[in-house]
């Protein structure tokens, strides 16, 4: 038990029990504990496996490789349309995870093995993702644009796309396009 995440846990009002169940549940396993991203995170040999996340309308189990998973009970959600890696399980409530806890456990257990096998989660490439036409057209127009694009890491570079196809509207694509152009053309991501 880490007196970091006890601090945290005594500061929490919303869903406080429902996080200390899932942490007694978690340290039933042979994972360290520390705070990190301001959660409760559990790890195997360094590597993230589950972080404790408080939310406005539910409690989650975030499982950090969770695609790995069979999810034969159908728990898994992935928290966002973008998400590649990442699966919670949601409670609304402590009855909730008490009823779960035995295919919680099967759960955890199955990320811990997927993890001393070494699988790792294969993320969509780079390639495979579809460039708005405007940014297609900018890379026409301005070629040291597209190669301080293509100089990005792959992370950086998922986020421009992911956030330059966002829109509905062209206008707002090009928009987004040409107030990100300084930011790409110096090596930034997105959020750097």
């Amino acid at each position: 038990m880490n007196p970091k995440v006890d601090q945290f846990l005594k500061q929490v009002k919303k869903w406080r029990e429902e996080m200390l169940k899932l942490r007694t549940i978690l340290l039933q396993f042979p994972l360290s504990e520390e705070l990190k991203w301001g959660k409760p995170c559990y790890a195997l040999d360094s590597s993230n496996l589950f972080i404790i996340q408080p939310f406005k309308e539910y409690c989650a189990l975030m499982f950090c490789k969770g695609a790995l998973l069979k999810d034969e009970t159908g728990l898994l959600v992935a928290p966002g349309a973008n998400t590649q890696a990442a699966r919670q399980i949601r409670f609304n409530n402590l009855q909730e995870i008490v009823a779960k806890e035995a295919a919680l456990k099967s759960y955890i257990t199955e990320a811990i093995a997927a993890e001393k096998a070494g699988l790792k989660v294969t993320f969509k490439q780079i390639a495979e993702f579809e460039l708005p036409e405007e940014l297609l057209n900018e890379f026409k127009e301005n070629a040291s644009l597209k190669k301080a694009f293509n100089a990005l890491t792959p992370g950086r570079q998922r986020a421009y796309l992911l956030f330059f196809s966002a829109p509905k509207q062209s206008k707002t694509r090009l928009a987004r396009i040409e107030k990100s152009k300084a930011r790409i053309l110096s090596g930034k991501g997105l959020n750097d």
